[in-house]
């Protein structure tokens, strides 16, 4: 398969659009040995609604056995491309016409790519109703932020081949990050993702199945986005649920941080400084110097607020640049914490850590949950169900349709036998972009 980096690599500078009401972001396209490590956050305790979502039969508990991550049964469960909104899992569904029936989901239209995401008139990025993060509205939820004298590691758009040396630094470093994980790049690299969760036992996020920019997608769009994504990382995990997800481009709005709260119980993290990593060596884009002179700068400024640096396990460029910058964090007085656990409570919903026991109880997953998209195949047959989602309004995104827990085929992007063949599933990130 060509590599993922030939697709993510393919940049055309945009321009900005001339009917913003504000400056946005500069955006971006952005049998293995386990030690205990300490409890960690990035999953959701036992309890959490969210589980519901990821039943498996009528077991009152998680133990079961998932199928070996990497392995045929486990690579034709899942959507090959971009989600099917047709074929989404019922409860999926039935969650989010809830949390719309109970006012919870804002009417706020899809926006219109133009170089940035772009509202329709009469919607302001910057007002309370909308708070767009791509035009640097911070809601009060959300994770920008790092305490005074802390760094929140992170990484996006793994994993990737490019991941190892980062994760190989880290564990040689005895230090852990979280990784906010692009859903069809796990199914892809299944032995980078183990890697990163089972050697290293960092802490996994939500990056969506197929990097989007969110606010132009359909209501159910983004259930399949969230879910798909949530559902690749419990079932390759042992069960755990994560908390946390980024929005690719840092682009989202109160639409689209209501369906990933209120349906998935998911926090939104975005950054306080961005090293356009991404971009090195594209036209318009940055450079590995410019990269290393920005990092410099702020591991050896003021220490209020803390960091939380956007960074990308992308290529050797954007690794490299954080591997070299290392001695500044620890020669300037930094903590360095995986951004999940900057809380100090779990990174995920129903377990302490990467290696701590997944709590029994409500902890549930869909039963041989099918794959999202009309070109993949469950491993088993499952539930199937049809039902017309609600919406938020007509100008919300919403759609109606079939939703069902298996589908048929297996037509593109990555066989049942683990082989992938030639399919394009990231739009191409412009300069722009993150």
């Amino acid at each position: 398969m060509p590599s993922v980096r030939s697709f993510l690599l393919l940049a055309a500078t945009a321009l900005l659009s001339s009917s913003a009401s504000a400056i946005p972001h500069e955006h971006h396209d952005h049998e293995h040995t386990v030690n205990k490590r300490l409890p960690g956050s990035w999953y959701h305790p036992e309890g959490h609604p969210a589980y519901s979502l990821f039943r498996r039969g009528a077991a009152d508990t998680d133990g079961i056995t998932y199928a070996e991550v990497g392995s045929p049964e486990w690579t034709a469960a899942w959507p090959q491309g971009k989600p099917d909104v047709n074929s989404l899992p019922q409860e999926w569904v039935d969650a989010f016409n809830a949390a719309v029936k109970a006012g919870k989901i804002p009417d706020i239209p899809p926006t219109t790519l133009n170089g940035n995401p772009v509202y329709p008139q009469g919607y302001d990025p910057l007002s309370d109703t909308v708070c767009s993060a791509t035009y640097k509205c911070r809601n009060k939820e959300d994770l920008w932020d790092a305490p005074d004298g802390v760094v929140g590691g992170s990484f996006d758009d793994g994993p990737l081949d490019t991941s190892v040396p980062l994760y190989q630094f880290l564990k040689e470093n005895n230090v852990h990050a979280t990784h906010f994980m692009i859903g069809v790049n796990i199914l892809w690299y299944p032995q980078e993702f183990k890697m990163a969760f089972e050697d290293n036992q960092d802490d996994i996020a939500v990056h969506t199945w197929t990097h989007p920019y969110m606010t132009t997608l359909s209501n159910l769009e983004l259930v399949g986005e969230f879910g798909w994504t949530m559902e690749i990382i419990h079932n390759s995990t042992g069960g755990r649920l994560p908390k946390y997800w980024r929005p690719p481009y840092g682009d989202s709005d109160n639409r689209v941080r209501a369906i990933a709260k209120e349906v998935f119980g998911l926090t939104t993290v975005i950054w306080n400084q961005d090293t356009e990593d991404w971009s090195i060596g594209q036209p318009g884009g940055t450079t590995r110097d410019k990269v290393n002179q920005n990092l410099q700068t702020w591991y050896t400024g003021a220490k209020s607020p803390g960091l939380i640096i956007l960074e990308h396990e992308l290529t050797n460029d954007t690794v490299g640049a954080f591997i070299q910058a290392w001695p500044l964090i620890e020669q300037n007085g930094w903590k360095y914490i995986s951004v999940a656990q900057l809380d100090g409570g779990s990174p995920y919903q129903n377990s302490p850590s990467s290696t701590g026991e997944v709590t029994p109880g409500s902890v549930a997953v869909l039963e041989n949950s099918g794959a999202g998209s009309s070109n993949s195949s469950s491993s088993s047959a499952g539930p199937s169900s049809t039902s017309s989602a609600s919406g938020a309004g007509s100008t919300g995104g919403t759609s109606s349709g079939t939703s069902s827990g298996t589908s048929s085929g297996n037509t593109s992007g990555k066989a049942a036998n683990g082989n992938t063949t030639t399919t394009t599933l990231h739009p191409p990130r412009s300069a722009s972009a993150r």
